[in-house]
């Protein structure tokens, strides 16, 4: 009976540091995806900023001050997976202010979030990272620029967030074959396995539209703690 009882405790043992190591590797991968989408962004922001600073110092400081608000709502966040949709939305404008210091008035905006859902819970630097592919691959290509819309609907007990373009479209460099879109669809399963759902589809008439779908409710991890 002894050696029952003291084998049954190893194998409860064996099973805690199990699951223990598989939510750190878990944790681990989480961190690895999320530094590789931020380091092109700050790269390129303050090669903006360099070369502005002879031709242009008002635009490099504008740069600079929003890459400063886009860093205020970035480092506090990155040793957590979540954020809110409100921060998020707070990051996604100071982002935006830059790439039209870029891009003038090849770029027009409409930000359309209810402030009811501005505190549900989301993916650090996922609605950052579908704004920067719809700007990169569907609006700054294209000769005439156009609009990039971010909106938000509540549906159920889900939030679904969606950021669409009328931009270039659906082509070799858009269907989500990036990094940027990879490291979304891996987040979300890890994160919240089934629960969650990202959408990549053509925009009418013309660009594309990215919907990140998640539960009110948070991720598996945050409900069960």
């Amino acid at each position: 009976v002894s050696r029952r009882i003291a084998e049954a405790r190893r194998t409860e043992q064996t099973s805690v540091k199990e699951t223990e190591t598989e939510k750190e590797l878990a944790i681990a991968k989480l961190q690895l995806l999320h530094a590789q989408v931020e380091p092109h962004f700050l790269y390129n922001t303050l090669g903006s900023a360099k070369y502005l600073v002879h031709s242009d110092p008002a635009g490099a400081e504008r740069i600079i001050d929003n890459l400063i608000l886009y860093l205020r709502h970035s480092l506090p966040r990155l040793e957590n997976a979540l954020s809110t949709l409100g921060e998020e939305l707070e990051r996604v404008r100071a982002y935006l202010d830059i790439m039209q210091i870029r891009m003038g008035a090849r770029l027009k905006t409409e930000l359309n979030v209810p402030d009811a859902l501005k505190s549900v819970a989301f993916p650090t630097m996922m609605l950052q990272t579908l704004v920067e592919n719809s700007i990169k691959h569907g609006l700054e290509p294209k000769s005439g620029g156009g609009t990039i819309w971010v909106l938000a609907v509540a549906k159920e007990d889900r939030v679904a967030v969606t950021v669409a373009d009328d931009g270039n479209g659906l082509g070799t460099e858009t269907t989500g074959s990036g990094i940027g879109l990879r490291n979304v669809r891996e987040r979300l399963k890890l994160a919240y396995g089934d629960d969650a759902a990202f959408d990549l589809a053509a925009n009418f008439p013309a660009g594309v539209a990215a919907t990140i779908t998640v539960p009110m409710s948070g991720p598996r991890q945050a409900r069960h703690d």
